[in-house]
């Protein structure tokens, strides 16, 4: 199975840039997709993520808020990290 993996994010948050590349490397050892996502450009997503960004979501289900553990996402996505 393929995941998904997004990263709802803002323009103006300055930690989404850095969570975005710091779990980049682990999703692609997963075969997995990466997709940030902009809250500011849904009404709905903005109401519902707030200031809670980068909020990490993995088919769906939200995964991590504010900070991700490399090694508890690679385990979540599958595969083993050392």
């Amino acid at each position: 199975m393929t995941h998904t993996v997004q990263v709802m994010v803002r323009q103006t948050c300055g930690s989404c840039a850095r969570v975005v590349e710091q779990i980049t490397p682990v999703v692609a050892a997963a075969a997995a997709v990466l997709e940030t996502v902009d809250v500011d450009e849904s009404d709905e997503l903005a109401l519902e993520y707030g200031d809670r960004v980068p909020v990490i979501v993995i088919d769906g289900e939200e995964f991590a808020c504010w900070e991700v553990d490399n090694d508890e996402l690679a385990a979540e996505l599958g595969i083993s990290r050392g």
